[in-house]
């Protein structure tokens, strides 16, 4: 399980090492074009959450697995697509925790 951490908190979002990849990857690649996205996601903590993803707020990837993880084209793909549409990314599956609401404000 790896962690992404958004804006200045240090509450971690847990998503799977693969996912994570995956989304480092698409998030890279739009950040490095400053575009920004929206990314969306459920958790217990905090119930749906959505983020814009942009290049002027602090972002970091952690992964438990030491090993860089094989990609998937089509996979990097679909989320690539998904980061271009007005819906933006929405993953349920993979996140568990999240930033408090009082996190996330300070961030705005």
């Amino acid at each position: 399980m790896g962690r992404m951490y958004y804006g200045n908190s240090s509450d971690a979002i847990e998503i799977d090492d693969v996912d994570l990849a995956h989304l480092r990857m698409v998030a890279m690649t739009k950040l490095r074009r400053s575009e920004g996205f929206s990314l969306t996601f459920s958790s217990p903590a905090v119930g749906r959450t959505a983020l814009w993803v942009h290049s002027a707020i602090p972002l970091r990837f952690e992964f438990d697995d030491a090993e860089p993880i094989r990609l998937d084209p089509a996979r990097v793909n679909e989320i690539a697509q998904a980061a271009a549409s007005a819906a933006g990314v929405v993953m349920e599956r993979a996140l568990t925790t999240a930033p408090s609401r009082a996190e996330l404000a300070a961030v705005a």
